[in-house]
């Protein structure tokens, strides 16, 4: 068994995630599942107390036995204040990560908070900053001013965090210019992370609705790929590689949990509308306990699964083995097919391992020639290994990321 089936045959997943659906407001180009809560709204402790029971419940199963590294995203889970930090302490000592990031946002991400949440273990710090330009926050609807986000991160880098930084381009009232100052705000607070993002405006959402029938010159696909373009060579002068399509880091302190994603490792995801993604074996361990899932079929090596179950029904109490979930089974070759995929997310060649059963399950001569078409469409370079015994590997190019999608299909084509 090489490296990469050995993914596939995991007892216990890599990473958590833990989803907190609450919010101060709504923003207005969000579409995740997240709800404007008050901070004295009881369903918060009771969300929490349900999450610690659940992760106990998994526990018990052996699921947990060596989970790497912990995510808390939302939503906002510095809105929890001192239940963030409950919940930080009971995943530590249940997991005991190596990383454990929490999503912030600015206006809820308190001195006392920060001094506490280490206490829980927690290491890194994500915070939603998304615009040094008051003007363009406001027209996102978000509620922190710009002064205040730049305070924020120097405050966790100075308690001792590290530090990352989600910032949006392609938005309303951007220009070059003010891109080009919000990446050096950025850039000046000498963090070691940053994620970059063009703006997508979802169906449902308030921004959608402002938008529809008008034009908006300034989400167009040219500015998109400019605005990106322009973000990759500052960061990269400032000392910034990028690893993955939308985020850089200085100093190796790119995010260990979402190169989990990234590169096939199996994560359990708690809280509604989380997503899962387990092996045979860890989805057969929840099965057994959990009434409402259906038998695994034979030849599924893989299974997705995403929490139906409402915040409201979580805060009741529901037990993670009376939880409902949208489920998909992937089979042998669909999981590796997905796997080349979601590999060409990141900067560095395809894995030797990922390759090697590439080919085992779609065939060398198949394999190369959808290799060879991508690099003939400039989607793929190939790199020679400086071993001749070695492989040569592949990895995407600029283009490639741009049009990620026409990349990543023809991988999945493969299944």
């Amino acid at each position: 068994m090489n490296s990469w089936q050995f993914k596939y045959n995991q007892a216990a997943v890599s990473a958590l995630y833990l989803h907190i659906p609450f919010c101060s407001q709504k923003c207005f180009y969000c579409d995740f599942s997240s709800w404007s809560t008050r901070q004295d709204d009881s369903r918060m402790k009771k969300y929490v107390n349900a999450l610690k029971h659940q992760l106990d419940e998994a526990a018990q199963l052996g699921i947990l036995a060596t989970t790497k590294t912990v995510y808390m995203g939302g939503g906002t889970p510095s809105l929890l204040d001192q239940g963030a930090v409950d919940l930080a302490h009971h995943t530590s000592s249940i997991t005991h990560p190596i990383e454990f990031s929490m999503e912030a946002n600015p206006d809820s991400l308190s001195d006392e908070l920060l001094a506490s949440l280490s206490a829980g273990g927690v290491t890194r710090i994500s915070l939603g900053v998304q615009s040094f330009n008051d003007n363009e926050l406001k027209e996102l609807g978000r509620i922190h001013s710009a002064d205040l986000a730049y305070d924020r991160v120097l405050a966790a880098k100075e308690s001792g965090y590290e530090v990352s930084v989600d910032l949006m381009c392609a938005i309303p009232e951007q220009t070059e210019s003010s891109w080009e100052y919000t990446l050096s705000r950025f850039i000046s607070l000498g963090v070691n992370h940053v994620s970059v993002y063009p703006l997508t405006i979802e169906d449902g959402t308030a921004l959608a609705k402002q938008t529809q029938d008008k034009d908006i010159p300034w989400n167009v696909y040219d500015v998109q790929a400019d605005r990106m373009q322009t973000a990759s060579k500052m960061l990269q002068a400032a000392g910034f590689e990028r690893y993955e399509v939308a985020s850089y880091a200085r100093n190796q302190k790119s995010c260990k949990h979402n190169k989990m994603y990234w590169t096939g490792e199996s994560y359990l995801g708690l809280g509604t509308s989380a997503a899962s993604m387990l092996t045979a074996f860890e989805y057969d361990a929840l099965a057994k306990e959990n009434a409402f899932l259906p038998s695994r079929p034979q030849d599924a090596i893989r299974v997705r699964l995403v929490v139906l179950d409402s915040p409201k029904k979580i805060a009741e109490g529901i037990s993670l083995f009376s939880t409902e979930f949208d489920v998909e089974f992937l089979t042998y070759r669909e999981a590796v097919a997905e796997d080349l995929m979601l590999h060409a997310r990141l900067t560095e060649l395809i894995a030797p391992a990922l390759l090697d059963e590439s080919e085992q399950v779609f065939g060398a001569l198949t394999l190369q020639e959808v290799f060879d078409a991508c690099v003939q469409d400039e989607l793929l370079e190939c790199v020679d290994a400086a071993d001749s015994e070695i492989k040569a590997s592949y990895r995407p190019t600029k283009k490639g990321w741009l049009l990620g999608n026409e990349l990543y299909g023809r991988f999945w084509e493969l299944r």
